[in-house]
């Protein structure tokens, strides 16, 4: 296509739905006769006449109809990709949505978010906690919050938290009743409470390592919940031993109120990542990557 062309065909579309050179010439900020002698040369180089003009009216031809039927939804796609580079010019503005589990929205989002937005009056954040995974392209989201071990290759993973581990925990008066497991084996003697996924609907296992092997135990016990608030309260209760977070039972393990068990076979695991597709991103999703990126070390410790 001819340099300018465009212009001169976005023109055409002004003066044909204005039917007047003057109110055209005022939208597109330009002199009357500039745009009629604009006009003019269009219509020379196409070889057909667009516009029927009197000393008073200007109207589309048959031939500058159809022509305007076929520009305007292409008109209108390059404005909304115009409009659409608004999002990666200047200050970080627009809409993220995100997706995160239970345990991330309150270690990773609720004490960073609320700087975030007041830091960048012009981004909007909508956040959905579900624990089932989720395909966050299919579903719409900008990003997700995962532990790390679950995120898809295909993404961008960027950590956003310390390495956690998942420890076995009672109550003393439930170690009095019972004496404390000495392997993963040993939980079969125990009661348990359990965790049940809400993706596929099977119980979370409870995942071991040492001496030089890998345990995936099917505890079994009276209480199984999707709820974890629920379920620390059941441990803390003295009702069954716990696989939890060991951040979220630091304060119950150094006063005592919980007890230990299994160290040795509960190793780190990759902590939170923020991830999302591999496609250039928006400045507002790219400040919230600085903003929740982690900076520390690797070493396990509460989230």
């Amino acid at each position: 296509m001819r340099r300018g062309t465009l212009d001169d065909l976005a023109a055409f579309a002004a003066v044909a739905r204005s039917r007047s050179f003057t109110r055209a010439a005022a939208e597109l900020g330009v002199s009357a006769s500039a745009l009629s002698h604009a006009m003019r040369a269009l219509e020379t180089r196409l070889g057909v006449r667009l516009l029927a003009r009197t000393t008073r009216s200007v109207a589309p031809t048959p031939a500058g109809e159809r022509l305007l039927r076929s520009l305007d939804p292409a008109l209108a796609e390059v404005a909304r990709g115009l409009a659409a580079l608004a999002d990666w010019r200047g200050a970080p503005s627009g809409t993220l949505r995100l997706t995160t589990f239970a345990y991330a929205a309150r270690a990773i989002l609720e004490p960073a978010l609320p700087g975030f937005l007041l830091d960048h009056p012009d981004v909007s954040v909508e956040v959905i906690v579900d624990d089932r995974p989720v395909d966050i392209v299919a579903a719409g989201f900008d990003a997700g919050i995962r532990f790390g071990e679950t995120v898809e290759r295909d993404m961008v993973a960027v950590r956003v938290g310390p390495d956690l581990r998942t420890v076995v925990v009672g109550t003393p008066a439930y170690f009095a009743r019972l004496p404390p497991p000495a392997t993963p084996a040993d939980l079969e003697a125990h009661c348990c409470v359990n965790y049940r996924l809400l993706g596929g609907g099977g119980l979370l296992p409870w995942e071991f390592a040492g001496e030089g092997r890998e345990w995936r135990v099917r505890a079994s016990g009276q209480l199984i919940v999707n709820d974890g608030a629920l379920a620390g309260a059941a441990v803390r209760a003295g009702a069954g031993l716990g696989y939890m977070l060991e951040g979220e039972v630091a304060d119950d393990l150094a006063a005592g109120r919980l007890v230990q068990v299994l160290d040795p076979w509960c190793p780190p695991f990759p902590g939170c990542h923020l991830y999302y597709p591999s496609r250039q991103v928006t400045p507002a999703l790219r400040a919230l990557v600085e903003a929740l990126r982690w900076t520390g070390g690797g070493a396990a410790g509460a989230g």
